[in-house]
């Protein structure tokens, strides 16, 4: 197996836990010298905190692991562009996802803008995409077909 496609599906391992806490299925690892130093997984209303991306946790404990924030030669696989990139997400060198975006309006590594490769910056990420894009499109499109369907049967148990 390319360690594209087994990186990737541990990525996506990982948004599976999000999706059993019914949070938006985004997972990520990074990896370095051919081995997974960090997970994460989205947690953010579980936790109540903006900053619990899948992307910041996994980050947060590679730098732990590394004892270093700069996170030199490591790769990021994430299942979805970064929607709200913000510094910490450009200090992994290389980041490689698995689609471009379910919300093409808010990506911010590629999509819509491209943070990442902003040439005004001391630091360029390089980004593939594409990795398992169609498993990574497909939960997330399944989670928001799911959610839209709960919503729509609240509202008619709501209705006297």
């Amino acid at each position: 197996m390319e360690p594209e496609i087994k990186y990737m599906k541990a990525a996506l391992r990982e948004a599976r836990k999000a999706e059993k806490l019914e949070e938006v299925p985004i997972g990520c690892v990074i990896v370095q010298n051919d081995k997974i130093i960090a997970r994460g997984y989205n947690r953010r209303n579980t936790d109540k905190n903006t900053l619990s991306h899948a992307e910041l946790t996994a980050i947060k404990k590679a730098s732990k692991k590394t004892g270093d924030w700069r996170l030199e030669d490591c790769v990021m696989y994430v299942t979805l562009e970064p929607a709200r990139c913000v510094r910490e997400h450009c200090t992994v060198p290389y980041e490689k996802g698995g689609n471009r975006n379910y919300e093409s309006q808010a990506g911010c590594a590629g999509s819509v803008m491209n943070l990442l490769q902003v040439a005004a910056f001391n630091h360029q990420v390089e980004i593939e995409r594409g990795v398992l894009e169609e498993e990574c499109s497909d939960m997330l499109s399944e989670f928001f077909r799911r959610l839209r369907e709960k919503k729509k049967q609240q509202k008619m148990k709501a209705k006297p």
